[in-house]
C-alpha cells in the first residue's frame, strides 16, 4: 500500500473541476456534520471538528490512503491559540523506548485560532490562502488543512518536509490547485496596527492595578509587550533598564513623540 500511494502522491493529477466539486463537498459536509462549524464564518471549534474535516478530505482526495499508509502510527489534531503567525503545522515526532529500543513515530496538526477567528472578523480585505481566494473562515480552515496535509503525506512517505521546495508545490498544486504556499490571515500585528495604529516601536500608555506606565510596543502577538523604563528592570541591548507588561493591545494609548 505504502508504494502505492507514493506512486499516486507522485504522479496523479486532480483537474480544476474537480477540485472546485470535491472542497465544495467537503464544505457541505463539514456544516452538516458539525456542532460547532454551524456557519462559514463559525464562531466556534473543535478538534473533533479537525478531525473530521481530515477524514473527508482523505476519503475523497486519497481513497482513504492517507490513513493507511499510517498504519498504526498516531496522528492528533490540535487547536492553538498560541500561534501567532503559522497558520497551521503538521510534526512528526518519532520516540525510542529506553527499554525496547523500539521507535514509535507519531504525527500531529495544529490550527491556529487567533488568526482564524481573527480573520473574517472587523477588518475588510481579500482573504487568499495558498494563491486561492478565500470568502469565509470554513474555507480559510480548508486550505490551511490541505497544506497541512501535504506536509503530513511528505512526512509519512519521506519523513520529512518543506513547504517552499519543489516537491512540495507539485503536490499542492495537482491535489488542491494551490498557487503558493503562504497565507494572509489577519495576524495580530496586523490587527493591531489596523484597529488601533499600533506597532512595534510605538510609544504607548497603559494602565495595570490602577497605576499609570508609558512605554515603548517591543512585539504584538495575542498582547502587546511593552517596556517601560525600570531601574529595577532587565538592562537590554541599548543599555537601559526595562519592566516588561503583557498588554491587550485595545488597552494601549498612543503617546505623542
Amino acid at each position: 500500500m505504502g508504494t502505492e500511494f507514493q506512486h499516486t502522491i507522485e504522479r496523479e493529477r486532480v483537474t480544476a473541476a474537480e477540485v472546485a466539486a470535491k472542497t465544495q463537498s467537503i464544505y457541505e459536509d463539514a456544516l452538516r456534520r458539525s456542532i460547532s462549524l454551524d456557519a462559514g464564518n463559525f464562531t466556534s471549534i473543535s478538534s473533533a471538528d479537525l478531525e473530521r474535516l481530515f477524514n473527508l478530505y482523505d476519503e475523497r482526495f486519497f481513497d482513504g490512503g492517507c490513513r493507511m499508509a499510517l498504519g498504526t502510527a498516531p496522528l492528533s489534531f490540535r487547536l492553538s491559540k498560541r500561534m501567532t503567525q503559522a497558520a497551521g503545522k503538521a510534526t512528526r515526532v518519532q520516540h525510542r523506548d529506553r527499554r525496547t529500543k523500539v521507535v514509535r513515530t507519531e504525527y500531529e496538526i495544529a490550527v491556529s485560532t487567533t488568526l482564524l477567528f481573527q480573520t473574517f472578523h472587523d477588518i475588510d480585505r481579500p482573504i487568499v490562502m495558498s494563491g486561492i481566494e478565500c470568502h469565509d473562515r470554513l474555507e480559510a480552515l480548508q486550505r490551511i488543512l490541505e497544506h497541512e496535509l501535504v506536509h503530513l503525506i511528505e512526512f509519512i512517505i519521506w519523513q520529512q518536509s518543506s513547504c517552499s521546495a519543489v516537491r512540495f508545490q507539485s503536490v499542492a498544486n495537482r491535489f488542491f490547485g494551490h498557487t503558493e504556499h503562504t497565507h494572509q490571515l489577519i495576524t495580530p500585528r496586523e490587527r493591531a496596527f489596523a484597529k488601533f495604529g499600533v506597532k512595534a516601536g510605538s510609544r504607548v500608555s497603559f494602565r495595570v492595578d490602577g497605576q499609570h506606565y508609558v512605554g515603548v510596543v517591543n512585539r504584538i502577538t495575542k498582547r502587546a509587550t511593552v517596556l517601560v523604563e525600570d531601574d529595577r528592570g532587565i538592562r537590554y541591548s541599548d543599555g537601559k533598564r526595562y519592566a516588561k507588561f503583557y498588554v491587550p493591545v485595545g488597552q494601549l494609548k498612543q503617546v505623542e513623540e
